[in-house]
């Protein structure tokens, strides 16, 4: 198990979900899964260390972006 990919996706989702306005749309979520992604390659940490901690980035970025919008 990797706390560090649950971690790096908590800040990650603070400051590239929480702080912004971004749209809860298809293109949006998956551009911003990508990012993710190439974040945490850049700070050494895998895709798969993520999502064994928090499931599928892909939804949970969707799940934090419409929490902080409160609408679908």
């Amino acid at each position: 198990m990797s706390e560090r990919g649950a971690e790096f996706f908590g800040r990650w989702i603070t400051d590239n979900v929480m702080r912004g306005s971004v749209g809860a749309d298809i293109v949006s979520v998956a551009e911003l899964t990508s990012k993710l992604f190439a974040d945490a390659r850049a700070a050494g940490i895998s895709e798969e260390e993520i999502e064994e901690e928090i499931g599928s980035a892909y939804e949970a970025i969707l799940a934090a972006i419409v929490g902080s919008t409160g609408k679908p």
